[in-house]
């Protein structure tokens, strides 16, 4: 019989509906009846496609007697990691406190009134080498809480002070009032190139995870003038991780990280948020070095979203799983045999290109399942005609195979950081197909994940409609989306920006530190609020909320919008220089902050003119065109502006001082790199 999960709308709380534990999602209920029955709560957190957390699922969790001990001395509650990224980050903190380490599955115990007092990530259902059995560990928990009840909540009481000086943060430093140096940023490079794998790249060693938002920083320290060095770290990381396993040939799109220093093993569920960042980062890439082989990349990811991760009203799904029929990658994985089948008279060169062998490069742990990963053997060399033309066949061949499951639920956030970077690679590249995608997506979060009172929701999933009040990180990833959009679309999106920023202002905004808490004024109290400064597989909300705003305040002519980005910086300038890439999404406002802001207005309708912008990466500025003569009255950028006798015109400028329009693309080329020249 199902329990209470059935109800619920997550992917990821529905697969454990048939469970024989006794679950809770989280809630009022759940600690009404730990206080009620005077037991621990077991929380246990993971997401729809952790392998991990399947593994502890079937071996726990499925079990009758190992519920059976859940049931009778806890309260069980089940957590979506990706719907709530607030309880995660909490308990993660105690999590790491105790163990010095984290990840999912978590699981963690804690007293009726929510404070931790003992947890781990994954454990196996007995005792193994060097592992404590979950049976064991229960046991000798609700023991505690039975005879060692004072030394229990001692525990709690240490912990949650532990978390509370680590959500505010107290640990980046006093910060400075002073202004913000460009130092910061050297020595930021300087962080970077020191952890940079010259051989496989990346930075440092296995398991290796995209740094995009790393790049992204290199990237632009390049065109402000770099050195081959940065180029170097640049191509070596993007070259190998397109040729690499994390990397799917067959259907694009990459995996979430790979478990070897040379990217050939991925760990197999595919991320929204990866896909989005990335999107982004080889878009730059290419507009950089204009490698076709970037742009390639672009387009192949671009093309598995819209394929694989869209709902037909628009929105974008969350992710899919690292499993099928059981098997960690079997989706993904192919035999010798069944290239030759599929390649015909193309397999030869299939095989070498990919480094296909009878024995395969990949063995699951688990059942023994073995395969090759596809990945291209030498990752600076051109995809070989016979190869471009056996992927199709590849690609309707796995298209018979049982898919991973999918996550479908629609999360705000996520969906805005793959519409931003669809919008600006469908500027980049001329696809009105794709701007048109961006749009569609964006006005499906506005409509389905707003509350008719405005208030924003955090995840939207077809059968259920959406839930969870919105949180900073919803809020700020919006934004840059919208000033995204009001850049490269239509000017008009900047009437949703502002009352986007306006929002998250009086909902989130912290006046202690100048930034911003994870969840809103109006949200259900937890043992602290969090707050959260540092980028991870996503950019905190700090980082997002710093960008769009000095972005908006370009946009806008409204200072005001800087004060609450200057503060975060100030206050994390020390650590951010030591530690890039901790923070290597907030660097983009820091150089935002620092430089001289070059600001251009395409006035009249012009691709030539549009091309010249929006081809080129022109890092920390703000660019508006209006082609119907409309928008002077939503930005300063366009006061004033007009078409030159007769002909579409751009202005380029610095705090909204502009120098002589032109109309042609070469003289646009020329103020471009003149202003380039005069930040330095």
């Amino acid at each position: 019989m199902p329990n209470r999960l059935a109800t619920e709308t997550s992917p990821y709380l529905r697969q454990h509906a048939d469970n024989p534990v006794d679950w809770y999602s989280w809630g009022a209920e759940a600690f009404v009846e730990a206080r009620r029955r005077d037991v621990p709560i077991l929380l246990s957190v993971g997401y729809s496609s952790c392998h991990w957390c399947h593994v502890m699922a079937h071996e726990s969790f499925e079990d009758d007697e190992i519920a059976a001990v859940m049931n009778g001395a806890f309260v069980n509650v089940k957590v979506d990691r990706e719907e709530r990224p607030d309880v995660d980050a909490i308990y993660m903190e105690a999590v790491q406190a105790l163990t010095g380490r984290g990840g999912w599955p978590m699981t963690v115990f804690l007293t009726p009134d929510g404070r931790p007092f003992y947890g781990g990530t994954y454990f196996p259902p007995t005792d193994r080498p060097g592992a404590p059995g979950f049976v064991r560990v229960m046991e000798v928990v609700a023991g505690a809480w039975a005879n060692k009840r004072v030394q229990v909540t001692e525990q709690a009481d240490k912990l949650r002070e532990v978390i509370e000086g680590n959500t505010l943060h107290g640990q980046v430093g006093a910060g400075s009032d002073g202004p913000l140096l460009a130092e910061v940023l050297e020595h930021a490079y300087a962080s970077l190139r020191e952890r940079f794998d010259a051989r496989f790249g990346g930075f440092g060693g296995a398991p290796k995870f995209p740094p995009a938002m790393a790049l992204d920083f290199l990237l632009s320290a390049y065109v402000r003038g770099g050195s081959p060095e940065t180029l170097e770290m640049i191509t070596t990381t993007l070259d190998a991780m397109a040729a690499g396993g994390i990397y799917d040939h067959v259907g694009g799109g990459f995996a979430r990280y790979a478990t070897d220093a040379f990217w050939l093993v991925p760990h197999f569920e595919k991320m929204l948020y990866d896909q989005a960042l990335l999107v982004g980062a080889y878009l730059r890439g290419y507009l950089v070095t204009g490698e076709l082989r970037y742009r390639r990349t672009v387009e192949e990811t671009v093309g598995y979203v819209l394929r694989d991760l869209r709902h037909h009203d628009g929105g974008f799904f969350s992710a899919e799983d690292a499993d099928a029929e059981g098997v960690e990658g079997k989706f993904y994985l192919w035999s010798l045999d069944e290239i030759r089948e599929v390649c015909g008279a193309d397999a030869d060169e299939v095989i070498a290109f990919f480094g296909v062998t009878e024995g395969g490069s990949f063995t699951e742990p688990h059942t023994g399942y073995t395969g090759n990963i596809l990945h291209a053997v030498d990752r600076e060399a051109d995809r070989p005609d016979a190869v471009s033309r056996a992927l199709s066949a590849l690609l309707a061949r796995r298209s018979t195979r049982v898919r991973p499951g999918l996550d479908d639920k629609v999360l705000l956030a996520w969906n805005a950081l793959f519409a931003k970077s669809l919008a600006e690679a469908a500027a980049a590249l001329e696809r009105d197909d794709w701007m048109a995608d961006a749009v569609t997506n964006v006005r499906f979060c506005l409509a389905e994940l707003r509350q008719a009172n405005g208030r924003f929701l955090r995840s939207w999933q077809a059968e259920g409609g959406a839930r969870h009040l919105a949180y900073a990180q919803d809020y700020a990833a919006l934004l840059e989306v919208l000033c995204t959009l009001a850049e490269v679309d239509d000017v008009s999106w900047l009437v949703d920006a502002r009352a986007v920023a306006d929002e998250m202002l009086r909902l989130f905004h912290d006046p202690a530190s100048g930034g911003f808490f994870t969840t809103g004024s109006d949200a259900e109290p937890l043992i602290v609020r969090p707050q959260d400064f540092f980028d991870n597989a996503t950019p905190s909300e700090n980082s997002l909320a710093a960008n769009a705003l000095l972005r908006l305040a370009a946009l806008t002519g409204e200072t005001a919008y800087e004060t609450s980005p200057r503060a975060v910086l100030g206050l994390l300038a020390p650590v951010i220089a030591k530690h890039a890439h901790g923070f290597a999404y907030l660097l983009a406002a820091y150089e935002r902050a620092i430089a001289a802001p070059v600001e251009v207005a395409i006035v009249g309708h012009s691709p030539a003119l549009r091309r010249e912008v929006y081809g080129r990466l022109l890092p920390a500025s703000v660019t508006v065109a209006d082609a119907a003569g409309t928008g002077a009255d939503l930005t300063p950028l366009l006061a004033g502006r007009g078409i030159v006798d007769g002909m579409p015109a751009a202005y380029v400028c610095e705090r909204y001082a502009c120098r002589h329009p032109v109309t042609t693309p070469e003289a646009l080329r020329e103020e471009l790199d003149g202003a380039l020249a005069r930040r330095g």
